[in-house]
């Protein structure tokens, strides 16, 4: 691509044409979307086109595609457009109350940990707003502008502040009546019953078993879902015995939806860590990451 002086960028009209027609892989539906005609869109993305110097679509048949340079534009101007509409709303945010704080957190992690105990800190902040955005995959902190985000994994985020929070124990539950059907009294019964994995961590149930000096074929077989929200369910309705971290599970265990099949936990190699970015002196941020930290010590037992 040619080089674009800074009074020759492409104006908002011509990029959000490009944007919408590249998401939608058709010149008609981003038209729609815009309320434009079919003609203006595909005049603006010529337009855009020729000042970027660059294809951007080719055409396949009555469809269009994104050429290797339109995609790798689509995907970078997606971001980009996204950090713009966050500066808009912050900026916003910021006029009607003090400040907005972006964080980039697990979708279960915050369903089930953070956002039961989110009222303390608001009540104690109430100047601060708080934009939960979920993401499941690596990101770039600084690229997509989160002011604080959740990671877990090893403390190996590069440019980054990290402050762990707690590491994480697995626990075999199942439901009372789950339990009693399948007469689960020692962890080698578990083998006859059905198993709940996460797609993503099929290893689980063998490092469990492994840490009860116990192996075999069975292990793998069972029930599969990729989020641990849909497992905790899946376990409550006695579909299968799971393993999950035990700080997603405190209200059943406290209810006794769900009951414990061990009293040996699984240590993984993981933690889970409040990030931000390294160097970074804003106070609502300290603040966020002071209670965090608070909030996730375990609790003092009386005397």
């Amino acid at each position: 691509m040619q080089s674009v002086g800074h009074r020759n960028l492409p104006s908002y009209a011509l990029l959000r044409s490009f944007e919408s027609a590249a998401r939608h892989d058709s010149f008609t539906r981003a038209a729609e979307e815009l309320h434009l005609t079919q003609s203006a869109v595909s005049r603006q993305v010529k337009e855009l086109e020729e000042m970027i110097g660059a294809r951007l679509f080719r055409r396949v048949g009555r469809r269009v595609v994104l050429t290797e340079a339109g995609r790798r534009f689509a995907a970078d101007l997606a971001i980009d457009l996204e950090n713009l509409k966050q500066s808009v709303v912050r900026a916003t945010a910021a006029g009607e109350r003090d400040l907005a704080l972006r964080v980039g957190i697990l979708p279960t992690f915050a369903s089930r940990w953070l956002i039961p105990r989110l009222t303390t800190f608001l009540s104690n902040h109430p100047n601060i707003e708080i934009r939960l955005e979920t993401r499941t995959v690596p990101f770039d902190l600084k690229r997509e502008r989160f002011d604080v985000a959740i990671h877990f994994g090893k403390a190996d985020w590069p440019d980054a502040r990290m402050t762990k929070l707690f590491d994480e124990e697995m626990l075999p539950v199942a439901s009372p009546k789950f339990r009693d059907i399948h007469m689960l009294i020692e962890p080698a019964r578990l083998l006859e019953a059905p198993l709940l994995h996460l797609i993503t961590r099929e290893r689980a149930w063998i490092d469990w078993f492994t840490m009860n000096r116990i192996s075999d074929k069975r292990v793998l077989s069972g029930r599969h879902f990729d989020q641990f929200s849909m497992i905790i369910s899946a376990a409550v309705c006695s579909i299968g015995a799971a393993l999950v971290p035990k700080y997603l599970i405190e209200t059943e265990l406290e209810a006794e939806t769900l009951v414990p099949l061990s009293d040996m936990a699984l240590k993984t190699h993981n933690s889970y860590f409040v990030v931000s970015l390294a160097g970074d002196l804003n106070p609502q941020v300290n603040a966020f990451t002071r209670w965090l930290t608070s909030a996730a010590r375990p609790p003092v037992s009386p005397p």
